[in-house]
């Protein structure tokens, strides 16, 4: 299972994915943030092949700079928000949790973020431990 997510300042919105996540499904997350959010975007990725294929930028270019992209520094997970609010869910949400079976575990992990969402601390916390907020 993959999760793709994004971070407001106050907010996560996520989709769980089956495998790996594709380019496909990286331009359907950002269709979904774009509608969902209403405003222009400025989304901050890290260095995932996917991020710069051909498909998301073409995506992207087609917008003329409603998203606006900027990557992190290679190899600078600790600056990325959402690697913590991923830490947060492997060490603390779901901390020595052993599912029965994938659907289980994605109900789990989905409920989990979902309450993630109704805590702006633990948004918070991953914007102020990537020191970019």
């Amino acid at each position: 299972m993959s999760v793709i997510a994004g971070l407001t300042r106050t907010n996560c919105l996520f989709r769980l994915h089956e495998g790996s996540i594709k380019k496909e499904g990286i331009v359907d997350f950002l269709k979904v943030l774009k509608a969902h959010l209403r405003q222009p975007l400025l989304i901050i990725r890290d260095g995932l092949r996917a991020h710069r294929s051909r498909l998301v930028r073409e995506y992207l270019d087609g917008l003329k700079g409603y998203i606006q992209i900027a990557f992190l520094p290679p190899y600078a997970p600790d600056m990325n928000p959402v690697e913590y609010l991923w830490a947060w869910l492997k060490r603390h949400a779901m901390a020595n949790y052993c599912p029965n079976n994938f659907s289980e575990l994605q109900i789990t992990a989905r409920n989990k973020l979902k309450s993630a969402q109704k805590r702006p601390s633990i948004i918070a916390a991953c914007w102020m431990q990537a020191t970019l907020w």
